[in-house]
């Protein structure tokens, strides 16, 4: 059972007038669908899928190794969890840099 089943959707218009109220905000990470659940029924406001992913969820020694479609499955399993709270995903190192040698 959801703490917030009739709770309002946060968004980052939300989270901007949260913030200029001074009312705390929660964030937290999740990587999964179960996860996510759980952070987004404990009524947390934020959840990030963060690169770091590639540590927690597959072993690597550091976030490097994540690609761009890894990403989006994660993504996509929290974003299917998540009723109320907003989703923040990291983008991989290498994917928004303007060539190679900015990367």
């Amino acid at each position: 059972m959801s703490v917030h089943k009739d709770a309002k959707r946060i968004t980052t218009q939300v989270v901007h007038e949260m913030k200029q109220s001074g009312e705390k905000i929660a964030m937290l990470t999740a990587y999964d669908y179960t996860m996510a659940t759980v952070v987004d029924e404990a009524g947390v406001d934020i959840i990030l899928v963060g690169d770091s992913a590639s540590n927690v969820m597959a072993g690597h020694e550091t976030t490097l190794p994540i690609t761009l479609d890894q990403m989006i499955y994660h993504a996509q399993a929290v974003v299917r969890a998540a009723k109320r709270a907003l989703v923040v995903v990291d983008l991989p190192s290498g994917t928004y840099q303007g060539n190679s040698k900015e990367a």
